[in-house]
């Protein structure tokens, strides 16, 4: 399997682009937001420093003669003095300090007039420092290189910037950054070793579900996955699939019995049909003997075709074709039907078979549904005692329609009812195969009652007998 096609490494693969991207953008996000600490406090003290250097070269005003009142006739005021370039040692000594290196930062200041003649600049300013391009009233900050600078227009004309240089806290940004990075690089591989732990552990039961299919797909059907550590919802999943599995194996068990079971019902008639043919053409046989061989064989062929139509109708049920006709029909009437037909093996067996029906209509297939109450009915016959009764009855009860037949006969071990209803069952193995019967009977009943949506339920006690019951959804009135 190719890594990109294997859950563990999609997981793994998204799950460490996300970590990527989110210690990435914390890191993005960190070293912006100390940046802009960085340059918001050098802005704070740049504009403490842009007043006073702006109060000192504002130029005076130009002085008047005394006595001379101003006016348009008057003299022309007397020319100032050409300015001369000032330095920190012009401003006042509290605001000299400000650029004198006391404070830990190199700053500079430098003033123009409108016309880009330098008025004043500090010792420390850079030479090659240009005027602030579209300076305005307000103060406007840029980065040159490794230095902050503020600069403003005065009203006056005049240009004026002050700035210092930022290398140190710049340096230690960059040294933040690469902190940061490191710090991420290593959370990256830890969570990504994280994540493959995690991943892995989280996929362990797939792969012990993987493992144990495969062993029952090689034919291993007692295989079973180990839910011991599993708590989640693949724990759950795990035991619906061992659930699965169990109801496989009781399948092949039963389908490998069930052919066991059929092929030796089989054998038996056709053995007997190869004896007898065996033994007619070894030699002449006078016409009575020609005869009781034939009739052996036409006996023989009857169970083998009686065997034959009971496993394709258990075909057909397990197949769903169940109840391919559906009708409102009368479940009494049904029953009342199949003990008249059964009438004449009671007689025989002197058994007393005693009615009491109450119209109980339900959907189905009313063939099928004979096949249920003759079933029942016989069964209850063939496995009673001389002399017995057996008891059939039907109606409304609760809601649902149901049959119920109870005989008196030798009543039925608590250990052979959960089979009663196997393919080949029977619970006296003393009378297996007597009387053309197959053990296919119970297995037919119960799976039309399953397939009508009803139920078939027994109840046995040794030495009294046995009552099925057998419940069908009502028909709508």
């Amino acid at each position: 399997m190719t890594p990109f096609r294997s859950i563990r490494w999609r997981l793994q693969f998204w799950h460490g682009l996300l970590l990527a991207a989110v210690l990435g953008g914390f890191a993005v996000t960190g070293v912006r937001l100390r940046r802009t600490e960085i340059y918001h406090d050098a802005d704070q003290q740049l504009e403490a420093r842009l007043g006073p250097v702006a109060q000192m070269v504002r130029p005076p005003r130009p002085p008047r003669p005394p006595g001379l009142p101003p006016g348009p006739g008057g003299p022309a005021p007397v020319p100032a003095a050409p300015p001369t370039v000032r330095h920190e040692s012009s401003l006042p000594p509290e605001a000299g300090r400000m650029f004198d290196g006391s404070s830990g930062h190199d700053y500079y200041f430098i003033a123009w007039d409108r016309n880009g003649v330098e008025l004043a600049r500090s010792e420390s300013t850079p030479a090659d420092e240009p005027p602030p391009d579209g300076a305005e009233e307000e103060p406007q900050a840029r980065m040159r290189g490794t230095r902050r600078e503020l600069g403003r227009l005065l009203p006056s004309g005049q240009w004026v910037l002050v700035g210092c240089d930022l290398s140190r806290e710049l340096g230690d940004l960059t040294r933040f950054g690469w902190l940061l990075t490191g710090v991420g690089t290593v959370v990256f591989a830890g969570g990504l070793a994280g994540g493959w732990w995690i991943t892995g552990r989280a996929l362990h039961p797939l792969v012990e579900i993987s493992a144990t299919a495969g062993h029952i797909a090689r034919g291993d059907l007692a295989q079973r996955i180990p839910t011991e550590e599993m708590d989640d919802e693949l724990g759950e999943l795990a035991g619906v699939l061992n659930e699965t599995f169990d109801r496989l194996e009781a399948n092949f068990a039963r389908q490998a019995r069930f052919t066991a079971d059929a092929s030796h019902e089989l054998r038996t008639p056709i053995t007997v049909i190869l004896t007898q043919t065996q033994a007619v053409l070894a030699r002449e046989r006078s016409p009575e003997e020609y005869r009781a061989s034939l009739a052996a064989c036409e006996r023989a062929a009857q169970r083998m075709r009686h065997l034959i139509e009971s496993l394709l109708t258990l075909a057909r049920l397990d197949s769903g074709d169940s109840a391919a006709r559906r009708e409102t029909c009368d479940l009494a009437a049904i029953a009342g039907d199949s003990v008249e037909l059964l009438r004449p093996l009671a007689d025989e067996a002197k058994i007393t078979v005693k009615l009491e029906l109450a119209p109980a209509a339900c959907p189905g297939n009313p063939d099928r549904l004979g096949q249920v109450a003759t079933n029942l009915v016989a069964n209850a016959i063939h496995h009673n005692r001389p002399g017995g009764t057996v008891n059939v009855s039907a109606g409304r009860r609760d809601g649902r329609v149901f049959l119920e037949v109870a005989d008196t006969g030798p009543g039925i071990a608590a250990e052979d009812l959960p089979h009663i209803y196997e393919r080949f069952y029977r619970a006296d193995k003393a009378r297996a195969g007597a009387a053309g019967r197959t053990g296919l009977g119970l297995a037919i009943t119960q799976a039309i009652v399953d397939a009508h949506g009803g139920t078939l339920e027994v109840s046995s006690e040794l030495g009294r007998g046995s009552v099925f019951t057998a419940t069908f959804p009502a028909a709508e009135v």
